[in-house]
């Protein structure tokens, strides 16, 4: 592993990945913060996997370049949906009050998890339907960085939940 590169190239080609990446994002539609970070990973990848390239500004061009283009294809396959699934669900006195009593459960747990999980959580939550683009500028945090936060805050939430709540038995019975 060449790890001892890293204090080098950083300060070195730091400044041209900045350029690269906003230049690149103009035309990508992301957060250059963003391609920079996948560019420092895909180095990092690539100083364990086969050493440092032979001319790393000439590499780090083509990277910023094939993530950007990367970057491109998966938003064009992403599509909003035109309208909310149907809910055909009888919608009972009893079934609102279950709902009601659920989502309060929710949001307490939410209020409970650690560090900037509540406020991430209540914006993927909030009824205002956020776009992440929309939810990392208001955690000031990277765009790429909020799938990986979100992850580790719903295992947060999962692991609160479920000591909470009893599990049934076997065959749906509780216990």
């Amino acid at each position: 592993m060449t790890y001892d590169l890293i204090p080098t190239l950083i300060p070195t080609l730091g400044p041209l990945l900045a350029a690269e990446a906003s230049a690149a994002a103009l035309g990508s539609g992301t957060d250059p913060g963003d391609l920079e970070q996948a560019v420092w990973l895909r180095l990092l990848e690539r100083l364990e996997s086969d050493g440092p390239p032979a001319d790393p500004a000439l590499w780090l061009r083509g990277a910023v370049q094939a993530e950007a283009r990367r970057t491109r294809r998966t938003s064009r396959r992403e599509a909003a949906y035109a309208t909310e699934p149907a809910d055909d669900t009888e919608r009972g006195p009893e079934q609102r009050a279950l709902t009601a009593d659920r989502d309060r459960t929710l949001h307490a747990a939410v209020r409970r998890l650690p560090g900037r999980c509540p406020r991430l959580m209540a914006a993927l939550l909030s009824p205002k339907d956020l776009t992440y683009r929309e939810i990392a500028g208001e955690l000031g945090m990277s765009q790429g960085s909020l799938g990986p936060e979100r992850s580790r805050c719903l295992g947060c939430l999962r692991r609160m939940l479920a000591a909470e709540v009893a599990a049934p038995a076997p065959w749906g019975m509780e216990r």
